[in-house]
């Protein structure tokens, strides 16, 4: 291992396309050596999965012609080997372009740091889709024993986001990767929660796609089908637009299922919850404690 010669100026390098590090900072006195890569290997817990193969190219490209501008982040491990704090991409980058050797700084973490650092690492990039987001979080909760709120603080988020983004691991594998994939959106894959019965909840989810469904058009779908239309007669005024928005404003405050009853000027609230965890979070928003 030899000592690299120093990245090119901001001024180029800011034309490149490349990944910067975020939190594992470089200090003065952190030596840039440049590593064998094939003594590299990726963080098995890695929250980013997908990798763009047209980036991916492109980042190789670049590197065949100016060379790995920022260096990866990585923690010694055994048998003279190296895994990935950060830089994955450009790790698999400099291999896909036939580069041997990578500049790279090594650190040392414990395991709960080198986790929050590879999430925050990629979070601070937003380069992950929703389902790996998801899968990051519930990993740092089961692994390293975090409550919703101790990591919403951790990540810079609120107690609410964290407990939707969770919600999206009880879909099945089949409309997690059209959430992964962006084919639908997040709040597309929550609403489809409210149907239990897979097949019909994924076929929902490709009429979606095919139709182009929005959000509150597809809760109104699964209101149907659950047959929880409202039961009034045919006499009565169709429900206020004012009143419809409430409740999905407050739909969205809670993170749950909440219902707006409303008969002329008087009416009731009901917000559902579904574990003992869900409403302990929402009598936290109410500034309520039991």
């Amino acid at each position: 291992m030899t000592k690299a010669k120093r990245g090119l100026g901001k001024g180029l390098g800011a034309l490149i396309v490349q990944e910067t590090i975020d939190v594992a900072e470089v200090e003065k006195s952190d030596s840039i050596i440049e590593y064998n890569i094939s003594q590299i290997f990726p963080n098995k817990n890695q929250p980013r999965k997908d990798f763009s193969e047209d980036r991916m190219q492109r980042l190789a490209e670049s590197i065949q012609e100016y060379g790995v501008v920022q260096p990866i982040v990585l923690r010694k491990s055994d048998n003279d080997s190296y895994e990935i704090v950060a830089g994955e991409r450009r790790w698999r980058a400099s291999k896909l372009a036939g580069l041997t050797t990578i500049p790279a700084i090594v650190k040392e973490f414990k395991d709960n740091e080198f986790a929050e650092v590879a999430l925050i690492e990629n979070l601070q990039r937003e380069n992950l889709n929703a389902i790996e987001e998801a899968i990051a979080y519930q990993y740092m909760i089961d692994e390293h024993h975090l409550t919703q709120d101790k990591l919403a603080k951790v990540v810079g988020k609120s107690r609410t986001y964290i407990t939707n983004i969770l919600r999206l691991l009880k879909l099945d594998s089949q409309v997690q990767r059209l959430v992964r994939s962006g084919i639908i959106s997040p709040a597309h894959g929550r609403t489809l929660l409210a149907v239990s019965d897979n097949k019909m909840r994924l076929g929902l989810a490709k009429q979606i796609q095919k139709d182009d469904i929005s959000v509150r058009e597809l809760e109104k779908i699964v209101k149907s089908l659950k047959g929880e239309k409202a039961k009034v007669s045919k006499s009565i005024e169709p429900v206020d637009p004012i009143i419809h928005d409430f409740e999905a404003h407050l739909k969205s405050y809670f993170g749950t299922k909440v219902s707006i009853n409303h008969d002329r000027d008087k009416g009731k609230i009901q917000i559902s919850y579904f574990s003992e965890e869900e409403l302990n979070r929402i009598l936290e928003l109410l500034d309520y404690s039991m």
